[in-house]
């Protein structure tokens, strides 16, 4: 299936590993140009390489911390000028951060919101503009069904993404006169880069015998038996990206495996 992004600048945040760098393959290949951003240039350059040699897409990256406005600003003042516009934003920088309410701290609770909210809408107010001015965008928010039904020992995470599923509605009832769709996705057991850390820490710590075993233990929680890829949300993200998904704003769908307990 052509999703028509050819021509289409998308701008994708924690874009160097996992998800992000999942939803940049797919958007390279279908002919958006695509700028990753993260804060550790290492890891952009490496993620551009890959992508550019296996895609032939045009692939960029710019270094950006999205929890300080000051450097979102710079970061999307370089994308806008030399680009001149940005169709679609991916929000997907964060990390996971399941505690008990018992260790939840000020900081804590703090640098989460901060990362997954504040930088969501640091990103959100630099693209806007340009999609009012154009009538066209695509904002796509990342969270997790946690933020829908929270477990124990989920905060901050499920308060923060409980924020992010919020935000994504009223974005897409401000917004939809201006033909700005926004959706969020609601991601469970992904193969990403945070969870390939939690593996090898796994292991060392005996827990596991390989990083293999452990994603196969994390699958076994889901109806379908195993854990997703990244490209799984990759797809997902480009085609509510596409006019395929034209009709289509203010939902938040779980990509999970059926694991959530709620739709």
């Amino acid at each position: 299936m052509d999703l028509e992004l050819k021509g289409r600048v998308a701008v994708v945040t924690g874009g160097s590993e996992g998800i992000g760098k999942g939803a940049a393959q797919v958007l390279a290949e279908e002919g958006a140009t695509v700028i990753i951003m993260a804060r550790t240039r290492a890891r952009l350059d490496a993620a551009v390489d890959e992508i550019r040699s296996s895609s032939g897409g045009q692939i960029e990256a710019v270094s950006c911390d999205v929890t300080d406005p000051a450097a979102v600003e710079v970061a999307f003042g370089q994308v806008l000028g030399k680009f001149g516009k940005v169709d679609i934003l991916v929000n997907n920088a964060g990390v996971g951060n399941a505690n008990s309410f018992d260790d939840l701290t000020d900081e804590l609770l703090g640098e989460d919101l901060q990362v997954k909210v504040f930088g969501a809408v640091y990103c959100s107010r630099a693209v806007l503009p340009g999609m009012r001015a154009a009538k066209w965008g695509r904002i796509i928010n990342i969270t997790t069904a946690a933020g829908k039904a929270a477990p124990g020992a989920s905060v901050p995470t499920s308060m923060s993404r409980a924020a992010g599923i919020a935000m994504t509605k009223a974005m897409s009832k401000e917004f939809g006169r201006d033909n700005i769709l926004v959706n969020t996705i609601c991601i469970g057991s992904i193969r990403s880069g945070q969870n390939d850390r939690q593996a090898e820490a796994a292991v060392q710590r005996g827990e596991v015998s390989t990083t293999e075993e452990y994603y196969t233990n994390r699958g076994k929680g889901a109806p379908l038996g195993r854990v997703g890829e990244a490209r799984e949300a990759g797809d997902l993200i480009s085609f509510l990206a596409s006019e395929r998904a034209s009709f289509i704003t203010g939902t938040a769908i779980n990509l999970d495996g059926g694991a959530a307990p709620v739709v």
